[in-house]
């Protein structure tokens, strides 16, 4: 059995993903999307490429809209990234697939499962803690150490704690707030379920979970 832990806190549920045991429930497993070579084969180069040095990301999701300001130096190689997978589209679709009141709205998986594996293996390496998990701050999960590759969270309070397990922030919200507020937390957390959603991909989620909100777009501007 793998798991993997996206928040690495004692006091909550972590999502897991069981291999073989999960295997013959999915018919979907390895169908490939229309999406485009950027994310099912990225370039090295064009990956490793340095972000500007501060940018806006405006997320329409279903629930409205979100503004963030990410700053590259507060992250460098998480904005470097971040910038990657939302200049090439790779949010748009996403479930927000883990919301936890008081804490964080976690997103990140593509929902294509060829995308998704792309990226499983193209880990970058830790940031060093600039800014404090301060309510709205936007950060990258980890699975461990240098481990950060697509998944993300909006933290929903002031979670310094997270500051000293190495969760650099890349940026805030600066307009929408609201709106992550209201973003479906009904399901709460989910254990035993990574697998699948790498798997089946938006398909999953719309069988077991179709009330989860999600990212229609996201644009970016200077």
């Amino acid at each position: 059995m793998r798991n993997l832990h996206i928040l690495p806190l004692a006091l909550l549920v972590a999502l897991a993903g069981c291999g073989e045991r999960e295997a013959n429930n999915s018919q979907q497993a390895g169908v490939a999307s229309d999406a485009p070579a950027a994310l099912v084969s990225p370039d090295p180069v064009a990956l490793a490429a340095a972000a500007p040095d501060s940018f806006t990301l405006v997320f329409v999701t279903s629930k409205g809209d979100v503004e963030l300001r990410v700053r590259r130096e507060w992250s460098p190689l998480g904005v470097d990234r971040l910038h990657y997978l939302a200049n090439n589209g790779f949010f748009d679709g996403a479930r927000f697939f883990r919301v936890v009141p008081g804490f964080v709205v976690q997103f990140g998986l593509s929902g294509r499962p060829d995308v998704d594996a792309a990226f499983k293996r193209l880990m970058i390496a830790d940031d060093s803690v600039r800014v404090s998990n301060r309510r709205g701050t936007l950060v990258f999960a980890t699975s461990g150490p240098n481990s950060r590759t697509t998944q993300l969270f909006i933290n929903l309070a002031d979670n310094a704690m997270l500051d000293e397990q190495g969760f650099s922030p890349m940026g805030e919200v600066v307009a929408g707030m609201d709106v992550v507020d209201q973003i479906n937390s009904e399901y709460g957390e989910q254990s035993n379920i990574q697998g699948r959603i790498e798997r089946e991909g938006n398909d999953f989620f719309r069988e077991r979970f179709p009330a989860l909100d999600s990212i229609v777009t996201v644009r970016i501007t200077p």
